[in-house]
């Protein structure tokens, strides 16, 4: 939700992706059913940054899962119906959906359709309400072109992207919750510093 990913991208990392010293990801290939591609576009491919919160979140779940090398899917089933490809595929995510996500947003109330696309919306609308510059929103979301005159004679300087989605990571979930501790986080998974 706070990184603007399409679900294929979201599916598609794998640790090697992930630059922890640098706070950013690459995205550079999107996974579907189970179906490794390109990204949707060559803009796609641009590096997301991600905030320092995140990185905490994603230092935990690396020291949690089992699938921790660098080539191996960030979120790697481990289902045991996923029989000899466990761990070396990622999740189903329209799975995760339809189980996990669906079912709680009807328990909260809500009634409208919510897909993984939503979030990406949600960024999107959030990103806005923030005031952020239009340029900033256009290559957080990695999308082509807003307008002729942004994409030929302006670029979002990198530090109002970390700041812009620090604020949407502030929205959705407290700093003060997190208790990994990052630096030993890095010696234990070998992240140099």
């Amino acid at each position: 939700m706070a990184l603007g990913l399409r679900r294929g991208e979201l599916a598609g990392l794998k640790w090697e992706d992930v630059h922890f010293e640098k706070l950013y990801l690459n995205v550079t290939r999107s996974v579907v059913d189970q179906q490794i591609g390109n990204t949707k576009t060559e803009i796609s491919r641009k590096p997301v940054p991600i905030d320092d919160y995140l990185a905490k979140d994603l230092l935990a779940w690396r020291e949690q899962t089992p699938y921790r090398n660098p080539s191996d899917w960030v979120f790697a089933t481990d289902s045991l119906r996923a029989g000899a490809n466990r761990g070396k595929q990622p999740l189903w995510l329209s799975t995760i959906m339809h189980y996990y996500i669906q079912p709680k947003t009807l328990e909260l109330g809500i009634r409208k359709r919510v897909s993984w696309h939503t979030f990406r919306h949600t960024f999107s609308t959030l990103l806005k309400a923030n005031g952020e510059d239009v340029k900033v929103v256009q290559e957080l979301l990695r999308h082509a072109s807003a307008k002729m005159t942004l994409d030929t004679y302006s670029q979002a300087l990198t530090p109002a992207k970390w700041a812009a989605q620090s604020k949407v990571v502030s929205m959705i979930r407290p700093k003060s919750t997190c208790t990994v501790d990052v630096p030993r986080a890095f010696d234990r998974i070998g992240v140099s510093r």
